[in-house]
C-alpha cells in the first residue's frame, strides 16, 4: 500500500459548542462519505448528555458539509452510531444506543435501572444522510432481559451480499448474585436484519468467563467465501489485546470461540476491519501496548488467520478509528481507503480526522 495523504480535521471541538468529539464511524457509497461520531456536550467522558452528529462529503472525502445532528434527546446519552446500507430500498440505516445521561457503565452493567439503561434504536435516511427519520426502538428484539450493558460497534456495520444487515456489538450479563469483577461478564455478539432493518434478531452470543479472553467492542467484515470475520477488543483479558472469530452462517453462530491474535499489539481499544475487493482484510488499531499511540493499518492475505503491519497512519497519540472503501482517486490512481480516526498531540481524541491511502 502507498503512504497516506494529508489528514483533514473534520471534527474539532474548538468553537463548535461541544466539549469533545469521540467514537468515529464512517460509511461511503460512491462519492458520498458519511462521518458519524458522538458530540459530547459537557465533558469528555462516556457519560453525560451526548448527541450523534454527522458530517457529509459529496466528493469522496475531499470537502465536508457542516455538522448536522442526527440523534439527540435532552437528558440522554445518544451514541455508538453504526451505519449500513439497505440494498433493497437504498436507504442508509443507522443503529444507535441511548441511556440516561447520569448513568455510568458499571451501574448499567448491573442492570439496576432498566428505565434509564441502555436501549437500542434505528433511524433511516432516504437521501444519503441529508435528512433522517425518527428513531424507532428495537431494544426488545435485540437485548435479552439478563443483559445490562449494551454497545453497538463502535464502527460501521456490514451489508452482506445476500442483503442481510449485520451490526457487531457487545453486552454484559447482569450478575445473578453480587460479583467483584463485572468485566468478566462481558461478551461479544451481533444483531442482524433480513428485511432492511425493519425487524432484528440476535445472532451469535459469545461468553468467556475465564481470564484470558473477554470480547468487547467488535467489528466485522464479509469474506469472499461468504464467511463473516469478527475482530474484537480483548477488554482486560490476560491474552492478546485483540481477538477474532469466524461465522459460516451469516453471524447466527461462531465456527469456534474467539481466539487471540498474537501478532497484533495494541492498548485496550476499539479497532476496525474492512474487506477489500481483492479479498485482503485490513485492520486499524494503535499498536503501542501501553498507550494509545501509533495508529497502524495491518493487512491479512489469508482471511484474518495472520496479520502483518502495512502502514502507520498517525505516529503520535491516536484512539478509535474506522475504515471505508472509496472510489478512484481524482488523479486516476485507483481505489482508495478512507480512515476516520481520533488523534491529537496532547490527547488521543483531541480531534477527529479523515485521511486516505491508495491500494
Amino acid at each position: 500500500m502507498s503512504s497516506r495523504v494529508g489528514a483533514a480535521e473534520i471534527f474539532d471541538p474548538a468553537g463548535s459548542g461541544y466539549h469533545t468529539f469521540r467514537i468515529p464511524s464512517v460509511l461511503s457509497r460512491g462519492s458520498v462519505v458519511l462521518a458519524f461520531c458522538e458530540g459530547r456536550l459537557h465533558g469528555s467522558g462516556d457519560a453525560g448528555e451526548i448527541e450523534v452528529v454527522l458530517r457529509r462529503s459529496l466528493d469522496g472525502g475531499s470537502t465536508w458539509l457542516p455538522l448536522q445532528v442526527v440523534s439527540a434527546v435532552p437528558g440522554k446519552t445518544c451514541g455508538n452510531p453504526v451505519p449500513l446500507v439497505d440494498l433493497a430500498s437504498g436507504d442508509i440505516v443507522l443503529v444507535t444506543v441511548q441511556n440516561g445521561a447520569d448513568a455510568v457503565e458499571m451501574s448499567l452493567a448491573r442492570g439496576t435501572d432498566p428505565v434509564h439503561g441502555r436501549r437500542v434504536f434505528v433511524q433511516r435516511s432516504a437521501d444519503d444522510g441529508a435528512t433522517w427519520g425518527p428513531a424507532a426502538e428495537i431494544t426488545a428484539q435485540v437485548k435479552p432481559g439478563d443483559w445490562g450493558w449494551y454497545a453497538t460497534g463502535p464502527c460501521h456495520g456490514i451489508t452482506l451480499r445476500s442483503g442481510r444487515l449485520v451490526v457487531p456489538a457487545n453486552h454484559s450479563f447482569v450478575p445473578s448474585e453480587p460479583v467483584d469483577d463485572l468485566i468478566r461478564l462481558n461478551g461479544g455478539h451481533c444483531i442482524y436484519s433480513d428485511d432492511g432493518g425493519v425487524t432484528w434478531s440476535v445472532g451469535f452470543v459469545d461468553r468467556n468467563d475465564g481470564a484470558e479472553i473477554n470480547a468487547n467492542e467488535t467489528t466485522a467484515a464479509e469474506l469472499p467465501d461468504g464467511r463473516l470475520y469478527f475482530n474484537a477488543r480483548n477488554h482486560q483479558g490476560t491474552g492478546p489485546a485483540r481477538v477474532h472469530a469466524w461465522s459460516s452462517d451469516g453471524g447466527r453462530t461462531l465456527d469456534a470461540p474467539y481466539a487471540g491474535i498474537p501478532e497484533v499489539t495494541a492498548p485496550g481499544i476499539q479497532g476496525s476491519v474492512l474487506c477489500l475487493p481483492d479479498g485482503r482484510l485490513l485492520l486499524s488499531t494503535p499498536v503501542n501496548p501501553s498507550s494509545r499511540r501509533e495508529l497502524t493499518v495491518f493487512v491479512s492475505e489469508d482471511s484474518g488467520a495472520s496479520w502483518k503491519s502495512a502502514l502507520v497512519v498517525h505516529e503520535g497519540m491516536a484512539g478509535y478509528s474506522d475504515l471505508t472503501l472509496l472510489p478512484d482517486g481524482p488523479d486516476g490512481s485507483g481505489r482508495r481507503i478512507g480512515i476516520f480516526y481520533e488523534a491529537g498531540e496532547t490527547s488521543s481524541f483531541a480531534t477527529l480526522r479523515f485521511t486516505t491511502f491508495a491500494l
